[in-house]
């Protein structure tokens, strides 16, 4: 059993300009998370990553970076920065990083350089090419919509942008530009911090003559993405005892397995997108389709089974770029505390290092906007013109969004109910906040015991009681069963049975396999039951179980 404490961790993720304004100015800083930190610590979760928060103009949300070894002035100052790395690790938290790397901001000094003319010192820092015949240098669309080339009128050429046109593309191949990125690493490694989560790292490596889509020009997992990755491993990672994760856009379980293999030496872990994925339509994930339970199932399973001795999962259904899990997957209406409490059993008893997502833990909704003028991310309102030229109604826009707009999880944490803006700012937050704060809010949720709070601090104290939790292999039951899903876990003799009801009907689970039909009367009997989220009499036989709407349970068998 290869034992790391990454693998035993619980991540919990903090978009910084959401989570707490400490100076009124409508958006979150560094002195706001500080504010935080024992409510952190009371949750139970060991590692903080901490989205963005270097010197940004904000064209994507501290995404496209114009100095790397600065704070952002509407976050803070490096003191505040060094504060909250120090009130971390005081409470025994780790800080991890985004690290930025495919692209940085147009108003990076290198990239100012690089526009300067075609013979300058950065010029080759990113990917600049001639036009071909009066147009761009291939066909690559950007992620943001719209050709993923910017013309440059002073020198007659373009820029490739994956993302804005305010972020273009580090040139990788440069070896100059690398160990600019290895030397930066390092910077804010003997600062402290524990480890980096790497945006959109798959890209960084672009095909050779960039060729046309069609003829197989895609610049995901490119050809040399492992020489990269295995040379920043060599010149950084490898010499500190840190957490990796990567998020690798279209991966398979076959690349997680190269990205992050125990004997690959590049990352411990990477994020997939396969299960994000499930609801996208064939216009792509705008125009959500009905996702099924037996699909559900199968990705998942695929990457437990698949990464299980071979490289390590991450566990998450939302983040900053997702919607809200309880709006996606459960029922954030009449099952609202339910559905949550299930979606939460299964993230915390799958094999891999959870992440839980700001207000994830109280249960925070996707919302409703009513007008396109509410929203701020540049993704979302890029997509509104395009589809709106598209000849699309406003109506069928704006449900696209409410469905899968980024801002839906980027609205301000819910402290408080009885505080304008949810207790987020005594000013005017840079995003509404959610109409629901008065229900959904942290300041309740700590009142009573029967929260999704108080489950969240459960389940992350039983991963710390049972190692099977973290390390044991996982098992699919009954991969047809269309309402319940239900898996074992088991690492020597201790094992768990976990059965989960994914609607909003009553359910039946039977356990036929040739173990639970051996098992004798005394063992069903002395099944305990470690947590669920309705009350359960004692002494059921767990081969036999009938689930109300979303009942969640999770034995230990001996």
């Amino acid at each position: 059993m290869d034992k790391k404490w990454w693998k035993e961790s619980v991540v919990y993720q903090i978009y910084p300009r959401s989570f707490m304004d400490s100076n009124g100015d409508g958006v979150g800083d560094l002195r706001g998370i500080i504010s935080k930190l024992d409510y952190l610590k009371y949750l139970g979760v060991d590692v903080v990553w901490l989205c963005p928060v270097y010197e940004s103009p904000n064209d994507d949300n501290g995404y496209d970076i114009s100095n790397y070894q600065s704070i952002m002035d509407e976050f803070g100052t490096m003191e505040d920065w060094e504060e909250l790395l120090e009130g971390l690790h005081a409470r025994g938290m780790k800080l991890i990083m985004d690290l930025v790397v495919n692209h940085s901001s147009d108003e990076h000094h290198w990239f100012v350089e690089s526009r300067k003319s075609k013979d300058n010192p950065y010029r080759d820092y990113y990917i600049w090419r001639p036009g071909k015949d009066g147009q761009a240098p291939n066909d690559w669309g950007s992620f943001f919509s719209g050709s993923a080339w910017e013309y440059d009128e002073a020198s007659d050429e373009y820029y490739l942008h994956m993302f804005s046109k305010k972020q273009p593309d580090l040139n990788w191949e440069n070896p100059k530009v690398r160990h600019e990125v290895y030397d930066m690493m390092t910077w804010w490694l003997d600062k402290g911090i524990d480890g980096f989560r790497m945006d959109v790292i798959n890209l960084i490596s672009k095909p050779e003559g960039l060729p046309n889509h069609a003829d197989g020009g895609n610049c995901i997992n490119g050809p040399r993405v492992h020489e990269f990755l295995q040379e920043m491993n060599r010149e950084v990672l490898s010499k500190y005892d840190i957490m990796t994760v990567g998020e690798t856009v279209d991966v398979t379980p076959e690349d997680a397995i190269l990205f992050a293999g125990t004997d690959r030496n590049e990352l411990n872990m990477v994020f997939q997108f396969e299960l994000m994925g499930i609801d996208s339509g064939p216009d792509g994930k705008w125009w959500a389709k009905p996702w099924t339970l037996v699909d559900l199932k199968q990705i998942l399973s695929k990457w437990q089974t698949m990464l299980d001795g071979r490289a390590w999962n991450s566990i998450y259904m939302n983040n900053h770029d997702q919607p809200r899990l309880v709006s996606r997957f459960g029922n954030d209406r009449e099952y609202h505390n339910v559905s949550a409490k299930m979606l939460a059993t299964l993230l915390h008893t799958l094999q891999g290092t959870p992440y839980i997502y700001q207000g994830e833990e109280i249960g925070m909704t996707n919302v409703r906007f009513e007008t396109i003028d509410e929203y701020r991310d540049i993704e979302t309102l890029n997509m509104y013109q395009e589809y709106l030229e598209k000849g699309y109604s406003q109506e069928q826009i704006m449900e696209g969004i409410y469905a899968k707009g980024r801002d839906n999880a980027r609205t301000p944490m819910q402290w408080k109910g009885d505080s304008p803006h949810a207790g987020f700012t005594t000013g005017t937050p840079w995003l509404a906040v959610n109409p629901n704060y008065q229900e959904i809010n942290v300041e309740r949720a700590l009142a009573d015991d029967n929260s999704i709070f108080h489950y969240y601090r459960r389940l992350i104290q039983l991963r710390k009681q049972h190692e099977v939790i973290v390390y044991g292999r996982y098992e699919l039951l009954n991969p047809e069963d269309q309402q319940v899903y239900a898996y074992t876990r088991t690492l020597g003799e201790e094992r768990l049975l976990v059965v989960l009801n994914f609607y909003d009907k009553p359910a039946h689970f039977t356990w036929t396999t040739d173990e639970a039909v051996a098992m004798s009367i005394d063992e069903v009997k002395s099944a305990e039951l470690l947590i669920a989220n309705y009350d359960v009499p004692a002494g059921e036989d767990v081969r036999q179980l009938d689930l109300r709407p979303y009942e969640a349970r999770v034995y230990k068998l001996s």
